[in-house]
């Protein structure tokens, strides 16, 4: 299956599972996004892949981010997304694209990390509150994560989420270093 086609199916499936958990009829998924009923069954039946400005305005219409309407695996408190498993937004010839690595649902306050781990090092952390949502993706080496005491092996060109109001922590039990680009997402005190 080709990136295109495993991202059709992707969309297809979610936007009918949003879709039925918003109760919107086809219609009225329509007249909200400014999109054709037409275009809609050939989304849902994973006929056609829409344009980016499309897939956007769907996810706004049912009041998601275009990550969850892309998503390939949802439900679990942790997902890890190989890196065969990205979605290609866009590219050119010339070599530019975009790629969607991973992305969570969240609201409230965002911060960016870089994280290095020296081999045999490691970070522990106390649960974050409720609602709150780590992304992380692993640039060099193989990231031990460890979520409620169940271990993730992370490699380089995996990205991963989890909902960190559970603990959690970081290790490098390889022999070189480790790097990470992380978002960690708090939700809005009160």
């Amino acid at each position: 299956m080709t990136d295109l086609d495993h991202l059709t199916q992707c969309l297809a499936r979610n936007l009918k599972r949003w879709r039925g958990e918003r109760g919107f009829t086809l219609d009225a998924l329509a007249a909200r996004a400014g999109v054709s009923r037409g275009m809609i069954i050939q989304i849902e039946q994973a006929r056609t892949n829409p344009s980016v400005g499309t897939t956007v305005k769907l996810a706004d219409a049912l009041g998601i981010s275009i990550t969850t309407l892309l998503d390939h695996e949802q439900g679990t408190p942790v997902r890890l997304v190989p890196g065969h498993q990205v979605v290609r937004m866009w590219s050119t010839e010339a070599g530019s694209s975009s790629t969607l690595l991973v992305g969570a649902e969240a609201r409230g306050p965002l911060e960016l990390w870089s994280w290095q781990l020296m081999p045999g090092d490691g970070s522990a952390s106390d649960p974050h509150p409720e609602g709150a949502v780590e992304l992380l993706h692993v640039t060099a080496g193989t990231l031990t994560l460890v979520v409620d005491d169940t271990t993730y092996a992370v490699p380089a060109g995996t990205s991963a989420t989890f909902e960190a109001h559970h603990a959690h922590a970081y290790r490098n039990e390889g022999s070189e270093p480790v790097a990470v680009t992380m978002v960690v997402s708090i939700p809005p005190a009160g």
